[in-house]
Parts: structure tokens; C-alpha cells; sequence
């Protein structure tokens, strides 16, 4: 699956003009992830268990 053929989606706390933060994408290996600002720069993907580590951690911040 390329990039360009996932399900992208920005988090509900981002701006009202929507376009100032990351979008994330879900697959079955990765949670993949890019800048809303910029989509010629290419995404990053993070495998399940370490997004949710990353999740827990922001949660506790």
C-alpha cells in the first residue's frame, strides 16, 4: 500500500483552519505519520507497540 492510498486523519484538537499539525494513518504493521504543512516530505511509520508507548508517554506528560 502506498502512502497516498491511506486513510490519513488529523486529530480533533487540531486549529480551525486545520492545517498546523500531523496526520496520522492506521494499517495493520504501522501507525504512519506526516506533516499536514508539508506532504512532499515523506511520512515516517512506527510500529503498533512503539505508538502506543509513544501515546502512553504524551498522555502522562
Amino acid at each position: 500500500m502506498t502512502t497516498t492510498e491511506l486513510a490519513w486523519f488529523k486529530s480533533s484538537y487540531s486549529g480551525s483552519s486545520g492545517d498546523d499539525c500531523v496526520e496520522v494513518a492506521v494499517t495493520e504493521q504501522a501507525i504512519h505519520v506526516r506533516d499536514s504543512k508539508d506532504l512532499a516530505r515523506l511520512p515516517f511509520a512506527v510500529g503498533r507497540e512503539g505508538w502506543a508507548s509513544f501515546v502512553r508517554f504524551v498522555d502522562n506528560a
